[in-house]
């Protein structure tokens, strides 16, 4: 199934540095579930108080699980050549998968819920079984069979969620997601199969990197549609237009500090050139920014529907804890000791978010669009001045 072609092993090696296209359009089709998920979100803050939380909960929920699919998906196309057909023919499935489980995903706590958890199932452990059954007569199946072994384990707790109703469907849903939130910090060691991280040493960072700038790329175009829409439908007025630029302002500044930001401390890279300097970590560090825009994105597309104070404190949260799970994530995305030397743009800009966000509880909505967007122009503007004369950026798409 995974064959050597023309001197290469397909399935091994030989992946390019470039993202192809049919990453690209398993990518589009993640629009769709970020948009699902922004949509739990904005629903979170319209529902009665006493809910919020579990709501918000069972959004978190999901997110991280879709994020799970996104992350490994990535890892496989940058570990085996994502130009061979037993890849793409992974990626395709898995590509359908995902829209099942986006379409899923309002009613994944009731009446879809056993849709939604047998589809997860089977995408998560299908891709490993597939994996550890293609490359079987090559040593390189024992990594797939780690994450086998671990997604096994949590498919029975997804299954016998589903199987259940209400707070036990929670509970045991995120059981299911610790494993293999715990399995990937522990870079899946199972016995037999070994214990080490050894098989991240033939990921190809430089296509891995090359996902990540597409895919927060995608994430940053939910903050556009999310404002555009909620702008377009009443139309412009003087309040919705200072959201929007608003808006704009901070699209523009995620852009600057993501693709343009780099620390001071040495750090070990593994990527030629300008390219982000990843490590096993850094999945978790994008995590945080793609929540962070999510929220952003929520946050104005709120305040431009409902102008009219008081602001709602669950809305402060979300607008201004987007801008700071960025920032945070941001900061930690590149290399093992993001703390030795970093550039403090990012900090300072998450004092001026912690600090300023206590008193817009007390103003108009607009106060608090503008404010995160001028903080976080700030930010990047100081970001710019430090590193306009640096040699090093991440490349742009």
């Amino acid at each position: 199934m995974l064959k050597r072609t023309e001197g290469r092993w397909f399935g091994v090696g030989a992946v390019p540095r470039e993202a192809t296209v049919l990453e690209l359009l398993f990518d589009i089709v993640y629009v769709f579930a970020l948009a699902r998920l922004a949509g739990r979100v904005a629903d979170d803050l319209t529902i009665v108080r006493h809910t919020l939380l579990s709501e918000a909960g069972q959004t978190l929920l999901f997110f991280i699980a879709m994020w799970m699919i996104w992350s490994l998906n990535a890892l496989m196309s940058s570990v085996y050549d994502p130009r061979s057909p037993s890849i793409q023919v992974a990626l395709l499935a898995t590509m359908f998968g995902t829209l099942v489980l986006a379409v899923s995903l309002p009613q994944a706590f009731g009446e879809r819920g056993v849709i939604f958890a047998c589809t997860y199932v089977l995408i998560q452990v299908g891709r490993p079984l597939y994996l550890t059954l293609a490359l079987r007569p090559q040593p390189e199946w024992r990594q797939p069979a780690r994450v086998l072994a671990w997604h096994v384990a949590s498919g029975v707790l997804w299954l016998c969620g589903a199987a259940t109703a209400g707070l036990g469907r929670g509970i045991l849903w995120t059981a299911a997601l610790a494993v293999e939130v715990l399995g990937s910090a522990l870079s899946w060691p199972a016995p037999r199969l070994g214990l080490t991280r050894s098989g991240y040493a033939r990921v190809n960072y430089e296509h891995l990197a090359e996902r990540y700038n597409q895919f927060f790329m995608i994430a940053l175009a939910e903050v556009v549609l999310e404002t555009g829409a909620a702008v377009s439908f009443p139309g412009f007025s003087l309040e919705r237009t200072v959201v929007l630029v608003a808006a704009f302002l901070a699209v523009v500044a995620f852009w600057r500090m993501y693709f343009y930001h780099v620390g001071r401390g040495p750090a070990p890279s593994r990527a030629r050139g300008g390219a982000l300097r990843l490590n096993e970590w850094s999945s978790f560090s994008l995590l945080l920014i793609v929540a962070g825009v999510i929220c952003t994105a929520v946050g104005y597309g709120q305040i431009i529907r409902h102008m009219n104070p008081p602001v709602d404190w669950a809305l402060v949260v979300v607008i201004f804890g987007g801008p700071a799970l960025f920032l945070v994530g941001r900061a930690y995305l590149e290399g093992p000791t993001p703390l030795n030397g970093q550039c403090p743009a990012l900090y300072l800009g998450l004092l001026a978010l912690g600090v300023v966000a206590p008193v817009m509880v007390v103003l108009p909505p607009i106060a608090a669009a503008v404010a995160v967007g001028v903080i976080l122009a700030g930010a990047a503007g100081m970001d710019f001045v430090i590193h306009r004369q640096g040699p090093e950026t991440n490349p742009p798409l």
